[in-house]
């Protein structure tokens, strides 16, 4: 029984974590496109995350190289709620073992004292038969003693 437990729980945690990073979003919770920018000037040629609203944007902005360091901290938060995840889902499934553990072993105990009862009335029962002999034997040595008794008489 343990051993089926210990495979569920192989299981769920040989999920798949997606080798990507998830996608960079604006403030919309959208995926925010990565474009390249087009004007003349120091910057041009330059890759940046924005909007996808753009022109009517919700201000989301971040140059491409910076936005590595964003998606490294955001898939390392993706793994993180993914282990603890898996975490509660691991959890959830010790507690069911122990309960089921708690209800077998309430179910033993029950078992237990209900033998308990039956070896004490066996024992009761053992004893009743015990003193009977001893009564019967004794009865026997008097009429015996009785006979004897008799026949020196």
């Amino acid at each position: 029984m343990a051993s089926g437990s210990s495979s569920s729980f192989s299981r769920s945690r040989s999920r798949s974590i997606p080798s990507s990073p998830p996608p960079v979003k604006c403030f919309h919770d959208e995926i925010a496109p990565l474009r390249t920018v087009k004007f003349d000037g120091p910057t041009r040629g330059k890759r940046f995350y924005g909007c996808p609203y753009w022109p009517r944007t919700c201000g989301y902005f971040k140059w491409a190289d910076e936005v590595d360091e964003v998606k490294e901290l955001q898939f390392i938060l993706f793994e993180k709620d993914t282990a603890i995840s898996e975490l509660q889902y691991e959890k959830e499934c010790l507690e069911e073992s122990v309960k089921k553990l708690k209800e077998n072993n309430s179910k033993l105990e029950d078992d237990v004292n209900e033998l308990a009862l039956e070896n004490a009335v066996k024992f009761e029962s053992m004893e009743s038969v015990k003193a009977d002999k001893k009564l019967v034997f004794a009865m026997l040595l008097s009429w015996i003693f009785f006979a004897v008794v008799l026949l020196i008489k």
